[in-house]
């Protein structure tokens, strides 16, 4: 059983810039929507695949395409990101194509059961694996700030951050970039316990899976 980790925060406060530190020949990174990584990234070891044979970024929206990916790669590490985009893309489209009556209510079924099967797929994979899903946040009338979907009708069929164990949200203190490691009462963050010693931590998802690896005693693979 793979270990899957949903990284939360509002854009520009650090998801992205996370990954600086991932090893490239060990991480496989699949964007929902093509952009340039907020650090250096040509030369540094992260390649497109449509730019080299053996690149280790892909870019797709589509939840068959991104499970398969993740199945195939002999990658240890696999980030998703954003996976309110693979939700928003999908919808999007469908709305473009005037959808109606049932088949216009059924669409957010169809939606909520692709991010269901992404997020399955990324808790199964053999047990070395880890999958770290980058992602949005918004507030709710309760002011509780959780995952960003495609709103209630989807959030009464999935709750993204039920599925799995760990969940860290982005925030900036004093200029700082900063993962929470603990619940304030009004977000999903969690953590199992003993994996963060702080309740604040480094923006850095490299420090973050050496600390999930020695936590599981993962092992490594040769």
């Amino acid at each position: 059983m793979s270990i899957a980790t949903l990284i939360l925060g509002q854009s520009g406060t650090g998801k992205t810039t996370s990954l600086r530190n991932l090893d490239p020949a060990h991480t496989l990174l699949i964007q929902a929507v093509k952009k340039p990584l907020p650090f250096r990234s040509e030369g540094w070891g992260w390649f497109h695949k449509e730019n080299k044979p053996h690149g280790n970024v892909f870019v797709s929206d589509n939840a068959d395409q991104i499970i398969k990916m993740m199945k195939g790669t002999r990658r240890d590490v696999i980030v998703l990101d954003d996976f309110q985009y693979i939700l928003a893309n999908e919808f999007m489209r469908r709305v473009l194509d005037k959808e109606t009556g049932n088949a216009a209510f059924a669409k957010y079924n169809e939606i909520a059961h692709n991010a269901w099967s992404i997020l399955m797929a990324a808790s199964q994979l053999p047990d070395h694996k880890r999958v770290y899903i980058l992602g949005h946040t918004q507030e709710d009338e309760n002011g509780r700030v959780k995952a960003k979907t495609i709103g209630k009708l989807l959030d009464e069929k999935i709750t993204l951050e039920g599925l799995l164990t760990i969940v860290l949200r982005t925030t900036v203190i004093n200029g700082q970039y900063l993962f929470t490691t603990k619940n304030n009462g009004l977000d999903t963050v969690k953590s199992p316990m003993g994996l963060f010693e702080a309740d604040q931590i480094d923006n850095d998802l490299a420090a973050v899976d050496a600390a999930i690896f020695s936590y599981y005693g993962l092992q490594e693979t040769v």
